[in-house]
């Protein structure tokens, strides 16, 4: 998962980029990059970690122009390197910079063809620097004459469409010319773009979701569509264009659950309200499987759960209270490689509040339990603190299946509930009881019937099937071989130094 931004403003972009990455740092804490323009020339800073350690005062005054991309990243296989972090450049045509979020399922294949067909050398891992080369390439084939033109641009991004397959939302960068985004047909990767007056004009945003717009001033306007694309011209216009043939949208489930900001909307979707309805839908549950009279309090894991535990609270008419206080300096801990880090980061990130388990029967109430190892070291921390019975609510559905449209999830193999019975992973985890939320509830919970475009969710990770209809069991097979974390702790052994140009500040 990748957060990605960019602007088009009338004075000096630096500032708002880094302040609108802060603000998507939930959605990757691996790594950062800026690139801004400026009369024509490219300014560059990227390199691993938070944005706030990638970024000093020389690098912000280095970043200068009134337009610019940014991009928050962690990797979706094997461990990452400076070199991977976006975003991306390209000098031919024009010179075009691109930071990506999401992932392609067909890129072995589309690596192949711009060897063999388009002459074009791939340098890292990345799939974003696939995409960059696709659309530049298709952009090259457009374009007949030194000036660019939006129609070359819109064509460009239907190449790309019709040669990449997955999950993506995308920023690219022209030098004198402005900010272009485009969204997968299916809309799996969201993107959104808004307005804000300035002295000297209009200014254009477009972000991954919709709190960096709002953090920064910026007006929503709406989410792009699936398969269009989105043209913020340096005059302070906004062209869009339908750039692939519309299909049904189909938003990753999983957004609403875990990654999004609970003050975004997603697609017109409140993630906040979704996840109450998340909690109304589970307590409903919970009073159907058990007697809501053995449980004594509710507490959330801190801290995307903490909403959806509210709103089953107080449908059960039970005692909410925080049990466990969350040290937020350490980072999400799923996403980290190998599982002895993983363990011992757990006990680091959180610590329980003995008073709120001590002779009580408690509930648990989590997100969702990808897993296994946190869940269960944190019922296991609830019994050290005196807790009776240990319960467990899931405000999702078992995760079964890897995500293949850009999500950080372990190998099939290693989701604890993958190949496990709901019995099996609640003797796994040391629960007295186990509750997950229904699929077609969390469905219904987040779609607000009526009141929305979307058709369906992209819910792979919890029913396997893949709204792209192109995910073979052998692809499946060469994920779990590159997801695996033995396969991340050898990728891990050898990172490289970035050392590309363009006034990049290593």
């Amino acid at each position: 998962m990748c957060g990605i931004v960019g602007i088009v403003g009338t004075s000096a972009v630096n500032q708002a980029l880094y302040d609108a990455l802060l603000v998507l740092q939930h959605r990757g804490q691996d790594a950062a990059g800026i690139m801004t323009c400026d009369d024509g020339r490219l300014h560059l800073r990227k390199d691993n970690g938070l944005a706030r350690d990638v970024f000093d005062n020389e690098h912000m005054i280095s970043l200068r122009g009134s337009m610019g991309i940014g991009h928050v990243r962690y990797p979706t296989a094997g461990c990452s390197s400076s070199a991977e972090a976006q975003p991306f450049y390209v000098n031919s045509p024009y010179g075009i910079a691109l930071a990506h979020n999401g992932n392609l399922t067909n890129a072995v294949q589309i690596k192949e063809e711009l060897f063999r067909q388009d002459r074009r050398h791939i340098n890292t891992d990345s799939d974003s620097e696939i995409l960059l080369n696709i659309f530049a390439h298709e952009l090259a084939e457009y374009s007949s004459s030194l000036e660019i033109d939006e129609q070359a641009v819109f064509r460009a991004v239907e190449g790309v469409h019709r040669r990449c397959r997955g999950g993506y939302a995308a920023v690219a960068l022209i030098p004198d010319f402005g900010v272009i985004a485009f969204r997968d047909p299916n809309g799996i990767r969201p993107a959104v773009f808004g307005f804000r007056d300035s002295e000297d004009g209009p200014e254009m945003m477009i972000a991954s979701e919709s709190v960096a717009l709002d953090t920064l001033g910026f007006e929503r306007v709406r989410d792009i569509e699936p398969g269009e694309a989105v043209i913020l011209m340096l005059d302070g216009r906004l062209l869009s264009q339908q750039c692939a043939e519309r299909t049904q949208r189909s938003p990753c489930l999983f957004e609403f659950v875990y990654f999004a900001r609970p003050d975004s909307i997603i697609d017109d979707i409140f993630v906040h309200k979704a996840r109450l309805r998340m909690g109304k839908k589970l307590a409903r549950k919970i009073q159907r499987v058990m007697s809501k009279d053995d449980i004594d309090v509710v507490i959330p894991i801190p801290d995307t759960s903490r909403t959806s535990a509210m709103s089953l609270a107080a449908n059960l008419g039970i005692r909410f209270s925080e049990g466990f206080i969350k040290n937020r300096y350490i980072g999400r801990t799923f996403i980290m490689p190998g599982q002895s880090s993983r363990k011992k980061s757990v006990r680091q990130k959180l610590n329980p509040i003995d008073v709120e388990f001590r002779g009580k029967n408690v509930l648990l109430v989590d997100d969702s339990i990808v897993r296994g190892t946190t869940s269960r070291q944190i019922v296991q921390m609830a019994r050290d603190s005196g807790a009776k019975k240990v319960y467990f609510a899931s405000a999702a559905p078992p995760v079964r299946y890897p995500n293949v449209y850009g999500i950080d999830m372990p190998s099939a193999s290693e989701l604890v509930a993958h190949g496990r019975t709901e019995e099996d992973v609640c003797a796994w985890i040391g629960a007295d009881g186990l509750i997950y939320q229904d699929l077609e509830d969390l469905k219904e919970a987040v779609l607000k019937k009526g009141k929305t475009h979307v058709d369906r969710f992209d819910a792979s990770v919890f029913d396997g099937e893949y709204v792209t209809g192109d995910v073979t069991t052998d692809y499946l097979d060469d994920l779990e071989c590159r997801r695996n974390d033995g396969a991340k702790s050898e990728q891990g052994a050898g990172k490289q130094i970035n050392i590309l140009g363009l006034h990049n500040q290593v």
